[in-house]
């Protein structure tokens, strides 16, 4: 990959970073109300945005600048493995349909800002609250970490050294985020979907041509794969249920995470989370002609040190400076606007589930959104001390664990909505039995997404997530039944 200034590349990156730094702090103004002073407007837009606004802020803050470089570097180094983000992104838009407009309605019914909150109004008890809380900011910091991995590889490729320009890009995310809250990154995401949608579908129709077609594409990839004696074209029988699970288990967790969540409290209506269930499936082919990348990448014979490398390398080997500049662009600022979407998130948990409950129970619609204003900058700063001070495979292996802990919070959630058997209590001792062994197996595997369980002479491979939520589940149904055994006739019994 090439780390020399391209000035022509610099241009059009710098001009189009700039545009949408206008609009971030013009998003204030934005369908302006009287006062952004509650968490209402600052962290959920007015709970206003119709079906085209929720489109962009939830692909956006879904198909992040990550995905765009993760996803073709997985499938560059393990080949048809790496396509497992495409039934997890079909298998969620179903449970999207079909769950999300009722966690709205209780939402908007009793002005809730989180998922904690309709939890501890169903269930009344504080420690459950504050488990699915912690989980949800723990979860999205290595999240936003990794946005600033998608953005750094991009300078990287623009030749702009050090880690200077990842801290004036944040810093001015932080600033625009502050004042202007999720109006900006909803408002970026129309700029940010559309250039993606143009780099990607230019580089699936350019690329090939240049490279001899998909048959020289798919042929190459195959033999680079049979050469390092790994990876393939297709699926080996012993990947067939660890893909399954990955992308079920992936599914299941992608909108128990705050950021994701937080585009659907946003939303104006039920019936606007049912269309964007229907709408959003484009994205997913999106995901899928851009993962081609990764084999395409072989059949360009690149030569990059960091499988992260292979979408930046591509641009600059096959277009001309100036597309690569827009390409770099769409990227960068894909990084904004999800990691904006994820500090207001985390700062609308801190706010809500853990300043009012246990700091100041009377503060004000006002004190909370100065509160979450304070809370998102801190998140983005940790975030940025993340990448800056600690390797990045820390950050990686974080948001591994991230995916299996968010993972947990699907039964209190789901059963909040749902079901009114489980018992509080039951929730969170299911809860902490996952988040524990979830962790436990993960970091026992070498902190990998996959667990090994010998059934008799069998072995099943499945993903770490989906084994913890199982004993999670069976935990919730045998605290549940022993309670209501053991409480005395006639009376409630424990939360």
């Amino acid at each position: 990959m090439t780390t020399s200034i391209d000035f022509a590349a610099l241009g059009v990156f710098v001009g189009f970073f700039a545009l949408v730094t206008v609009m971030g702090f013009w998003a204030a103004r934005w369908r302006q109300p009287a006062s952004l002073a509650s968490l209402d407007e600052w962290g959920l837009g007015g709970r206003r945005f119709g079906t085209w606004i929720t489109w962009f802020l939830v692909g956006g803050d879904f198909y992040t600048a990550y995905t765009v470089i993760a996803v073709p570097a997985l499938v560059y180094a393990v080949g048809a493995y790496g396509f497992f983000a495409l039934p997890y992104t079909i298998i969620v838009y179903p449970f999207v349909f079909a769950v999300m407009p009722a966690l709205w309605r209780a939402a908007k019914r009793e002005g809730h800002v989180t998922a904690p909150d309709v939890v501890y109004a169903k269930y009344r008890w504080r420690p459950l609250e504050l488990a699915i809380a912690a989980t949800g900011v723990i979860a999205t910091m290595p999240y936003i970490a990794l946005q600033l991995v998608g953005m750094a590889t991009v300078f990287k490729a623009l030749g702009l050294a050090g880690e200077l320009p990842l801290v004036i890009a944040f810093v001015i995310l932080a600033v625009y985020t502050y004042s202007s809250g999720l109006r900006a990154p909803a408002l970026i995401a129309f700029v940010k979907d559309i250039m993606i949608y143009i780099a990607v579908i230019a580089a699936v129709a350019v690329i090939p041509s240049k490279l001899g077609g998909y048959g020289a594409v798919f042929a190459a990839a195959d033999s680079a794969f049979q050469a390092k004696g790994s990876g393939g074209l297709l699926l080996a029988p012993s990947q067939f249920v660890p893909y399954a699970t990955l992308a079920l288990g992936s599914a299941l967790a992608a909108f128990m995470y705050p950021h994701t969540l937080t585009g659907i409290f946003a939303s104006a209506s039920a019936n606007t989370i049912r269309k964007n269930a229907i709408l959003l499936p484009a994205y997913t082919l999106l995901l899928g002609l851009l993962a081609l990348l990764g084999y395409m990448g072989h059949a360009a014979h690149l030569n990059v040190t960091n499988n992260n490398d292979v979408v930046p390398a591509l641009f600059q080997v096959l277009f001309p400076g100036w597309f690569v500049g827009f390409a770099f662009a769409a990227i960068a600022i894909g990084a904004l606007v999800p990691a904006a979407v994820m500090s207001i998130g985390a700062a609308n948990l801190f706010t809500r589930n853990f300043w009012k409950p246990y700091v100041n129970q009377d503060v004000s619609p006002d004190g909370e959104a100065r509160v979450a204003k304070i809370a998102s900058l801190v998140v983005k700063v940790g975030a940025l001390l993340v990448i800056l001070l600690l390797p990045t495979r820390f950050a990686l292996d974080l948001q591994l664990l991230g995916g299996v802990w968010i993972l947990q919070t699907l039964p209190a959630v789901i059963f909040a909505l749902f079901l009114p058997w489980p018992k509080a209590s039951a929730l969170f001792s299911g809860w902490l039995v996952g988040f524990g062994s979830g962790t436990y197996l993960a970091i026992a595997d070498g902190v990998k997404p996959l667990h090994t369980v010998a059934i008799g002479a069998s072995a099943i491979t499945a993903y770490t997530g989906l084994w913890a939520l199982l004993l999670n589940v069976g935990t919730v149904v045998v605290v549940t039944i022993a309670i209501r055994l053991l409480s005395p006739k006639g009376q409630a019994g424990a939360p």
